[in-house]
């Protein structure tokens, strides 16, 4: 059956945030004569249009954040996050959740045709930056008639845009959510997104980046990626809690296929990836994390000093790629900066993945932050 969703029946809007005459000039150089997005939105925009709630997506979401599309069996990423009732609760806030710069989902990416030469991008598509990430959806707040947002909120990913956000131009929200995410990123989480994208471009069916044309997949190298990093985004007790050492069947072969029940989900979760995801936005998204560095600019907290706002920083105890040292060392800069912050490390054994999850200490700390900030 079906899970449900109080949020209900939702639908995607797309929208062209640049044009040739007013093009996106990128962090790195370069620019993009055309930007499309999609986003979502729930719940009403008020009088006052202040009751806005914009959610960034993490490495391989999307603008589906909660209720259902028509004829899905699942609702979006964050259902248990977002709808009526819930934290970030759509009978009181407008809530937008677009599809990030660089995704394949919709808004323009890798894979997207390039006008100039009726092509995919490919390889040739710029570089990005989070400050990109930034650009296009302060573009999309302006379309929508938005000039200030009560929270933008985000995990993993989108935490590391919502805290590039709030130190670039905090005078766009009232308050900040940051949820285990990270201001620099270990060699350790760079070796990991290093070895998928290895996989990826390594890959005979990548065609250097030209497997649109050429009608071909970066399947294997996609599956291996994918597999590899959802060992990360599960602690070491959620896996034993799972799985153990069963087998997948009845007996062990003593080969060479998936035994264990672990490799069968493992498996699984590969060949569900292939059908929602795309080999360069995994590459270029990926990249962008490993070079996320804002506070190396030692005026980084300047800005965001001298316009007051509120910020959540939520880690999660088991979160080994995203440990709560992650939030801590956000927490530091903040602090020092002056930022009225408030940080929670919140008990989990479910690894990085808890941020997804219905976790009612996680839920209710989100919930008391946004009732004050609204309040």
């Amino acid at each position: 059956m079906p899970q449900t969703s109080s949020l209900g029946e939702v639908t995607s809007h797309d929208v062209q945030v640049f044009s040739p005459e007013d093009p996106l000039t990128l962090q790195r150089g370069g620019s993009l004569d055309e930007v499309h997005v999609r986003y979502e939105t729930y719940g009403n925009l008020n009088a006052a249009r202040d009751n806005a709630i914009f959610i960034a997506h993490a490495l391989t979401g999307d603008a589906h954040s909660a209720g259902f599309h028509p004829g899905a069996r699942k609702p979006g990423w964050w259902d248990t996050m977002i709808g009526p009732g819930k934290p970030v609760d759509t009978n009181r806030f407008f809530v937008i959740t677009p599809n990030i710069l660089g995704g394949c989902q919709g808004t323009t990416g890798p894979a997207s045709v390039n006008p100039v030469t009726g092509q995919s991008y490919g390889l040739d598509f710029p570089v990005l930056d989070m400050g990109d990430f930034v650009t296009v959806h302060r573009r999309l707040m302006s379309h929508l008639g938005i000039t200030k947002l009560l929270a933008t909120m985000g995990g993993s990913l989108g935490g590391m845009q919502v805290l590039q956000w709030a130190l670039s131009y905090p005078q766009d929200m009232t308050s900040a959510v940051i949820i285990a995410a990270s201001s620099r990123l270990t060699a350790q989480n760079i070796a990991f997104s290093a070895v998928a994208r290895e996989a990826i471009m390594r890959d005979k069916g990548f065609a250097d980046g030209h497997y649109v044309e050429q009608g071909t997949t970066a399947s294997t190298g996609m599956s291996i990626a994918r597999m590899m990093a959802h060992i990360t985004y599960l602690s070491e007790d959620a896996f034993a809690e799972k799985f153990g050492r069963e087998p997948q069947s009845s007996g062990l072969s003593h080969g060479f296929g998936a035994d264990f029940a672990v490799e069968s989900y493992l498996r699984h979760q590969a060949e569900t990836f292939l059908d929602r995801f795309d080999a360069l936005s995994y590459i270029y998204l990926s990249r962008v994390m490993d070079y996320f560095d804002p506070f190396a600019d030692p005026d980084s907290c300047t800005l965001i000093g001298q316009h007051p706002m509120h910020v959540l920083l939520a880690s999660f105890s088991s979160d080994w790629r995203f440990s709560p040292a992650h939030s801590q060392r956000i927490l530091g800069h903040l602090v020092r900066a002056g930022v009225p912050t408030t940080y929670k490390e919140v008990a989990s054994d479910m690894g990085h993945d808890s941020f997804l999850m219905a976790i009612p200490d996680y839920l209710d700390t989100v919930a008391a932050f946004l009732e004050r900030r609204a309040s």
